[in-house]
């Protein structure tokens, strides 16, 4: 144990392992990463990119990890962005809450929890060939961010269900350059004209291919436990969010309920994006298998 001379001889560094501690603590809980890369829109409402696809260091593991969130806006004003306990296969307080919600009869229950539903974001290793937006990004090994509808692209060239060759999309020898291509439809960004290129090596020059294999980063790391925060953080952030002391989902199914007969049923808007009012067939049974899953 220190005695209090060994403390004031040391405090000026230990002011500074204190402030270490503290960036550390701050930067490990931000939802910045500079290692992450997502495409931009361009002026004209439209955007396009190229990269490929990169294997990850251990084959062992899968080249891409999925990540679980939930990000929408209280009666208080404030936002709940957090990533969701689900990811690592345990019980989340947004979830129950959700899943309550679907199941407690009314149609205003289920109209709150699709506006709270759980989104689905992947990660994986690129390296950026064209970025006409940010061209300093180009030449560079990013972690790129995408959703379902490019993870489908990516199933698609394994499992191709024309005869068409299997094309192995992460293997920068065999595999293809990726060309993403966004529009805007019904105000929201569409990613379905996307498509790979013919498959040919990366670059020849194995001394380069290495150069590239070795830039990867670890993106399992972002789906490890440390990285979330935990049931009892997490419930206590949706308490706030939706400005309740005890049980959200009673008080907030009763106000749910009490708004839509104010307003002809219409469920106030929760989120910064205009939400449709109904969902597709897919996504509706999805929500409904998985609430029941929770049930069980």
């Amino acid at each position: 144990m220190s005695s209090f001379s060994d403390y004031l001889k040391n405090r000026e560094q230990s002011f500074s392992n204190l402030t270490q501690s503290v960036k550390e603590t701050t930067e490990n809980r931000s939802n910045q990463d500079d290692r992450i890369w997502k495409p931009k829109m361009g002026a004209d409402g439209t955007g396009y990119a190229v990269v490929r696809f990169l294997p990850g260091k251990d084959f062992t593991k899968t080249p891409w990890v999925r990540m679980y969130s939930h990000g929408f806006q209280g009666p208080t004003g404030k936002w709940f962005i957090e990533n969701s306990l689900t990811t690592l296969g345990q019980k989340d307080p947004v979830s129950e809450f959700n899943s309550r919600l679907w199941n407690n009869g009314t149609e205003a229950g289920k109209e709150q929890a699709r506006k709270q539903k759980r989104r689905t974001s992947y990660y994986a290793n690129v390296l950026v060939l064209k970025d006409p937006i940010n061209p300093a990004n180009e030449g560079k090994v990013m972690i790129y961010q995408f959703g379902q509808k490019i993870f489908e692209k990516l199933t698609e060239s394994m499992q191709p269900q024309y005869g068409e060759e299997p094309v192995n999309p992460f293997d920068p020898i065999d595999g293809a350059n990726f060309r993403i291509k966004i529009k805007t439809v019904a105000g929201y960004w569409n990613y379905d004209s996307s498509d790979f290129a013919p498959a040919a090596a990366l670059t020849e020059d194995e001394a380069k291919l290495e150069v590239v294999f070795n830039a990867q980063h670890d993106i399992h790391d972002l789906v490890a436990p440390h990285n979330f925060k935990t049931y009892e953080e997490l419930q206590a952030k949706l308490d706030e969010t939706m400005g309740v002391q005890n049980d959200p989902v009673q008080t907030q199914v009763k106000e749910a309920e009490s708004f839509a007969e104010q307003l002809d049923d219409e469920i106030p808007e929760f989120s910064s994006k205009p939400a449709p009012t109904t969902v597709a067939d897919d996504d509706e049974a999805e929500l409904a298998d998985f609430f029941k899953g929770l049930q069980s």
